[in-house]
């Protein structure tokens, strides 16, 4: 408990420098465990959906009737139900229009299936940029914090007569915590960061698979009608 109070109490005493970067530290800190848990719970959930989606797919169920369970749900599709959606519905319009060959709606609805991936993409991806910010610039932040602190320290010395360790330990340490304080929030952010963004790209591989072997699947039931 005591070491916890003399923590606090460096920071307390620290110059308003040192004060606003363990601040800012922080709150970047807090942020980021926010995108970290919000990002864990994104791709599991993609992840999931994901698998129940292809089991259902593979199963030979009419891809019609999946289309319409899809749409008459409550909730957004995500994920590969997203992409499903997207080329079924460009198929089902071009079909019925029958005014492209079938090069012309294959080709119209593998550019809707990859818009749509792309924004899945996008939507997996968000957060991560700020993972990676902080988790490059906080060491430096805290550095900055640190090198300040020291600067301090040893400014004070010009106001004594003798020079020793008790009158610099406590800028010394403060100086220090900066720099605690900047791993803290750098560490979880740069294993988060790497983690998703390995998660990030398993997930697009298989958007991607999905497509081309969607995209074979209607092409087939194109040529099948004649």
């Amino acid at each position: 408990m005591n070491e916890q109070l003399s923590i606090l109490d460096l920071v307390l005493n620290a110059s308003l420098v040192v004060q606003l970067v363990m601040g800012l530290l922080l709150l970047a800190s807090m942020v980021s465990w926010v995108v970290i848990f919000q990002r864990g719970f994104t791709l599991a959930t993609v992840r999931r959906e994901a698998i129940e989606f292809e089991n259902e797919f593979w199963s030979g169920k009419d891809l019609r009737k999946i289309y319409l369970e899809i749409e008459s749900a409550e909730r957004e599709p995500i994920g590969l139900e997203n992409i499903f959606v997207a080329g079924f519905k460009e198929f089902t319009r071009l079909r019925q229009q029958k005014a492209a060959d079938h090069d012309q709606t294959m080709q119209y609805v593998g550019r809707a299936m990859r818009v749509a991936m792309s924004r899945e993409e996008e939507r997996l991806e968000t957060g991560l940029p700020f993972l990676a910010t902080v988790g490059s610039t906080s060491p430096y932040v805290g550095l900055f914090g640190t090198v300040w602190g020291i600067m301090n320290s040893f400014r004070g010395l010009a106001t004594v007569n003798q020079a020793s360790l008790s009158v610099v330990a406590p800028g010394i340490s403060e100086a220090l915590v900066a720099t605690a304080i900047g791993l803290f929030a750098a560490i979880p952010a740069v294993i988060a960061y790497n983690r998703y963004a390995a998660l990030v790209e398993v997930s697009v591989n298989r958007f991607d698979a999905f497509t081309d072997e969607f995209s074979g699947l209607l092409y087939r039931a194109l040529h099948n009608q004649k």
